[in-house]
């Protein structure tokens, strides 16, 4: 019982949650970012480069059976060619570098948030502690006799 009680209150901490929220909202995300590199980036940089499909871009190491010169790297396969296939590896780098760019941009931004609110606090200026607060009601009362 005590392994399963220690387990809710470890799940119901806010960090944990925060975390699985994090997780998903970054799973979204990531998803979003591959759409926007495969249907929009990388088609642009396949137009300025004159190739064809990015993703199809591919250096035939040793050609299959038939020695063939491959359009597609589905082709290559198919055909059982020992290619090097370094379109998508790269497409895959594109995305993990908008992602990395995003990540940095938004904790760029909550540390100057914080910086700001940590601002606020230090200008804002501090009342008298509880120990000063009686000296004074001491003082006062020794005042009036």
């Amino acid at each position: 019982m005590g392994f399963v009680k220690d387990f809710k209150a470890f799940a119901m901490k806010g960090s944990v949650i925060d975390l699985a929220v994090g997780v998903i909202i970054g799973g979204a995300f990531g998803k979003i970012v591959s759409a926007m590199v495969d249907d929009i980036i990388m088609p642009l940089v396949a137009a300025i480069t004159g190739k064809g499909q990015f993703t199809d871009l591919f250096y035939i190491i040793s050609p299959g059976k038939s020695g063939d010169v491959y359009k597609t790297l589905e082709e290559a396969k198919k055909a059982g060619a020992n290619i090097f296939a370094y379109g998508h590896f790269v497409q895959t780098i594109v995305d993990f570098f908008i992602i990395a760019l995003f990540i940095f941009i938004v904790i760029k931004a909550m540390a100057r948030m914080q910086r700001k609110e940590d601002a606020k606090k230090s200008a804002e200026p501090f009342g008298p502690t509880p120990t000063e607060k009686l000296l004074e009601e001491i003082r006062d009362e020794l005042r009036k006799n």
